[in-house]
């Protein structure tokens, strides 16, 4: 059986519902798309945040550690001060004297200075706490936005895998309807545009690619649908509104029945 030839304006439809049904499929992509990316963000900074919170935590007991040994360096202070009292009790003479007396406020002076630095500590424990207390608040806050994206983006990958699935089993069978010479031009023109259009209306005198004007004979051309136009500026294949808003129309209730099945 002979192929029936196509009109120009079929392969404009063509080329056209293609680009409606890879649109779609391209919004899919987006919206899952985003959600990854903050998903990861939100994760490198929930490691920086953890990261802190140990460091604080780590610091808190490094101060804790040396009160402690402050503590027990009174305690030897103390007992060493006892010690020498009682041994001058026992001197010979003024000279053992004085010297243990010497011992003893050296001593005390390590006590006052041990004091001092345990207030210090103390005061930095109290800082670092309220700092601790802080990041810790920031890293649950964090955490759960995390659980609720990736809550979301399970929800979404859910439903999206088979929309994209039923789409795109649409985008391969509407491809075999559209001219070979004519696709592989869209390939091209869709595969340089960062928004993926390679098929365009004009709309109010200018194309949806570049909204750059388009001279009213040019228009009267597009509108006729006698031959394939592109826009000069973008490079982008040229369709007019009535034919773009018709197509949509039925595009979005095709699209729309066949993800309710």
């Amino acid at each position: 059986m002979a192929k029936k030839i196509q009109t120009v304006e079929d392969k404009l439809r063509a080329i056209y519902t293609l680009q409606l049904i890879d649109s779609s499929i391209d919004k899919i992509r987006t919206i899952r798309g985003e959600l990854p990316l903050e998903v990861r963000d939100l994760e490198d900074e929930i490691v920086g945040l953890t990261t802190r919170r140990d460091n604080i935590e780590t610091e808190l007991e490094s101060v804790e550690t040396t009160i402690s040994d402050r503590k027990n360096m009174i305690v030897d202070a103390k007992e060493i001060i006892e010690k020498y009292k009682t041994q001058q009790g026992n001197v010979r003479n003024n000279r053992e004297f004085d010297s243990l007396s010497k011992e003893i406020e050296f001593q005390e002076l390590e006590i006052q200075l041990c004091d001092k630095k345990i207030k210090e500590f103390k005061f930095k424990i109290e800082s670092k706490k309220d700092v601790l207390v802080e990041a810790a608040e920031k890293l649950k806050e964090k955490q759960d936005l995390l659980d609720l994206k990736n809550k979301e983006l399970d929800e979404i990958i859910s439903e999206t895998e088979n929309e994209e699935k039923i789409l795109q089993g649409k985008s391969e069978k509407e491809e075999k309807k559209v001219d070979e010479r004519l696709l592989r031009t869209y390939r091209r023109i869709r595969g340089g545009a960062k928004n993926g259009l390679a098929v365009v209306p004009v709309e109010r005198g200018a194309s949806g690619g570049s909204f750059i004007s388009i001279p009213p004979q040019r228009q009267i051309e597009i509108a006729s649908r006698k031959k394939v136009i592109y826009d000069e500026h973008s490079g982008r294949i040229l369709i007019d509104a009535e034919m773009a808003e018709e197509i949509n129309a039925d595009i979005d209730k095709m699209i729309t029945k066949l993800l309710k099945k």
